[in-house]
């Protein structure tokens, strides 16, 4: 077990995530007179935004994930630590993250988490290993990989029913994320794939966008949500509200309807973009200060994104709960600002309750829905009014927003050249798949799984199976006696029939 400290007796922040709460505090904190400890559970920071752009192959994943270190390392205050945190001693003021076998233990003076949230499956969490949702690069390969895996089998088969079912493509969940993902792959799959192969037809695949909510796009108000839904309509799209998933396996899913019938959909790639889990290390938080979370697991915090008790850790991002902030990248870039000013205001004499309550600045907000078409829904400034706008406007200001906050010129260069390639002939140029990204991530976790064990549950479980499986050969090797008896059983039947 390790500890870093830093070498200076300027007061240490250590920022967990490195995320966009994340990143952008530790930015604001390039010029203060502290040490700054960003500690990541990846080597990137992600662009989130546009994973489903990853999973459709219109952009690599180099290109919304740039190296953390390589964006901070003109920063000479900055270090980063890659680990996962897992414990949080508000007492002893320290952070413990892991990285594979070493465990490392942080203190810190000021500390800023923006460990952001997880998918969620609603109490369902086995459904991950069937459909994976859409928050790492992880998640976005291994659906790529899914993607164009089910072609590729469909393709193989002459089963007409084994056939629809590997062309049948399922989303679950009609946010921001679902929608965008679902139309990219009507747009592949008519578009980009059309022609390639010989056996199938992929223009015929069958793409289901499902939702228990009564509506698409909720959060962009019914006339949005509309136009929103009518686009991927015309797409091919089809569109089914009011649908709960109560059950899930490899092959397909069970939908519950209003009535409370259920129906099956045979589907064998499906993906979850339903729900957010905030991090667990909320819950310690809750546990160690009484501050209160919501049903997602999220933090509710003060005025100034701190929790009671303790006004040098800040809560930022997607595990902050607060009024009128919205789960998107604009909150935790706005709260990881605010928490780096508060320090740096701090640094120059003014006291905790001299702080200004953090205020959200609402810049809008924006999903694409196919090539020249999304939606968009921007604040009118002096009123309670919001600009809404869909189509090729709304389309090109999505682009610019998602250029300009993008990190690394050469990043944004690569994107608009692979966007401008796409959008103008209907090509994707990160296409390839390997089984691995297909499989990894399940491997992984039974593996995670097995190292949890303890050492008498492994081998209690490979005596049973060992047991089981000599069982098993003993049943299918009669004994003497059994074929002493059948043979007597077949002379008598033979003497019967003579």
């Amino acid at each position: 077990m390790s500890s870093p400290t830093p070498t200076s007796a300027r007061p240490h922040v250590v920022i967990i995530g490195s995320g966009f709460g994340g990143l952008f505090a530790a930015q604001r904190l390039g010029k203060a007179d502290v040490d700054v400890t960003l500690i990541g559970k990846t080597t990137h920071h992600l662009f989130q935004p546009m994973l489903y752009q990853v999973a459709t192959g219109i952009v690599a994943e180099g290109e919304i994930a740039p190296a953390t270190r390589v964006v901070l390392r003109k920063q000479r205050n900055v270090t980063v630590l890659m680990g996962d945190v897992f414990q949080i001693d508000l007492t002893a003021r320290t952070v413990t993250s892991r990285l594979l076998e070493r465990v490392t233990v942080t203190p810190y003076d000021k500390l800023i988490i923006a460990a952001g949230a997880d998918q969620s499956y609603f109490g369902n969490d086995h459904f991950a290993e069937y459909a994976p949702g859409m928050k790492t690069i992880d998640h976005a390969l291994e659906l790529r990989g899914r993607i164009l895996g089910a072609f590729e089998q469909a393709e193989l088969s002459d089963d007409p029913a084994e056939r629809a079912k590997l062309l049948t493509f399922v989303v679950v969940g009609a946010g921001p994320t679902g929608v965008e993902l679902a139309g990219q792959i009507a747009e592949m799959s008519d578009k980009t794939l059309k022609g390639t192969f010989r056996n199938i037809d992929p223009t015929e695949a069958r793409v289901i966008l499902l939702d228990a909510a009564p509506a698409v796009l909720p959060p962009f108000g019914e006339k949005l949500g509309r136009k929103a839904a009518a686009r991927l309509e015309k797409m091919g799209v089809e569109i089914q509200l009011g649908a709960m998933v109560v059950d899930l396996d490899y092959d397909g899913l069970v939908v519950k309807e209003k009535d409370g019938s259920t129906r099956r959909i045979e589907s064998q790639c499906k993906v979850w973009s339903a729900g957010v889990q905030a991090s667990p290390l909320g819950k310690q938080l809750a546990e160690q200060s009484g501050v209160e979370l919501d049903r997602a697991g999220r933090v509710k915090v003060l005025s100034d994104l701190t929790i009671p008790g303790h006004p040098e850790v800040f809560v930022v991002g997607d595990m902050m709960a607060v009024d009128g902030v919205p789960g998107v990248a604009q909150g935790a870039i706005q709260g990881g600002r605010y928490a780096a000013d508060a320090i740096k205001a701090e640094q120059k004499g003014q006291t905790p309750d001299q702080r200004k309550p953090f205020s959200y600045y609402d810049k809008g907000s924006m999903a694409t829905i196919s090539r020249f078409s999304a939606v968009m829904q921007v604040p009118i400034p002096g009123t309670t009014k919001k600009f809404e706008t869909e189509g090729y406007f709304a389309w090109l200001g999505w682009l610019a927003l998602h250029l300009v906050y993008l990190v690394g010129f050469r990043n944004r260069l690569n994107t608009l050249l692979n966007w401008f390639f796409a959008f103008s002939t209907r090509g994707r140029s990160q296409l390839a798949v390997t089984e691995q990204q297909v499989y990894a991530r399940t491997a992984i976790g039974a593996l995670s799984a097995l190292e949890n064990k303890s050492v008498p549950e492994v081998e209690a479980e490979a005596a049973g199976a060992d047991d089981s499986a000599a069982a098993t050969e003993s049943a299918k090797e009669p004994t003497g006696d059994a074929e002493s008896t059948t043979t007597d059983a077949d002379k008598a039947s033979a003497a019967e029939a003579g």
